[in-house]
C-alpha cells in the first residue's frame, strides 16, 4: 500500500500546527498564574545565537504553508512577522491553518515528481522533486522549528510533554 503525498503532508502540518497552538496556550497560561511578563517566553531561546520562541512560531507557519503550497503548486500567502504576543502567534497558526484548509488532495496528489524551487533567487535556492522535498526539506525543516518552539517552552518551565507535542491525530 502506498501513501499519497496529500496524506504525508497536509494532515501532519495540520496535527502539529494544532500542537504548537495548544503549546502556546499553555504558555500563555503559564505566564499568567507564575506572574511572568510573557515578553520574557516570546523573546526566549535556547542559546544565544539561536532564534527567539515568535521567530520560530513565524516560521513554522511560513514552512506549513509553503510546503502544501509548494506541492499543491500555488502561490505561498504572505503574512507579516509582526505578531508580539502570544494571541497573535496563535490568530497566525489560525490564519495557516486555513489556508491549508483550502488546498485539496487532487492539488498534492502526483506531486511528487513536480518541481519545487525552495528560496528562489536566494543565494541557497534549491530546485527538488516534489517527493525529495517534502520528505527530505520540508518537513524535516518545519518540524525543526515546532520541536524548538517547544523545546524553548520546555526548558524555560512551561509544564508540557510529549503527549503535548504529538498532540491529537
Amino acid at each position: 500500500m502506498t501513501i499519497s503525498m496529500y496524506a504525508a503532508s497536509v494532515p501532519v502540518l495540520k496535527q502539529m500546527l494544532h500542537s504548537l497552538d495548544a503549546i502556546l496556550s499553555k504558555a500563555e497560561a503559564h505566564t499568567v498564574n507564575k506572574k511572568i511578563d510573557p515578553a520574557v517566553l516570546l523573546q526566549a531561546r535556547l542559546y544565544p545565537d539561536m532564534l527567539p520562541l515568535v521567530v520560530q512560531v513565524q516560521i513554522a507557519s511560513d514552512n506549513a504553508k509553503g510546503i502544501a503550497a509548494r506541492l499543491a503548486g500555488v502561490d505561498i500567502p504572505s503574512f507579516q512577522d509582526t505578531e508580539r504576543t502570544f494571541e497573535e502567534l496563535r490568530a497566525r497558526i489560525a490564519k495557516t491553518i486555513d489556508f491549508i484548509d483550502t488546498v485539496k488532495p487532487e492539488q498534492v496528489n502526483g506531486s511528487e515528481g513536480r518541481d519545487v524551487v525552495v528560496y528562489k533567487g536566494a543565494p541557497y535556492e534549491m530546485q527538488l522533486r516534489g517527493q525529495t522535498y517534502l520528505i527530505h526539506f520540508g518537513l524535516p525543516n518545519f518540524l525543526f522549528h515546532v520541536t524548538t518552539a517547544y523545546a524553548i517552552l520546555r526548558h524555560n518551565g512551561v509544564e508540557l510533554g510529549k503527549s503535548d507535542f504529538i498532540g491529537k491525530f
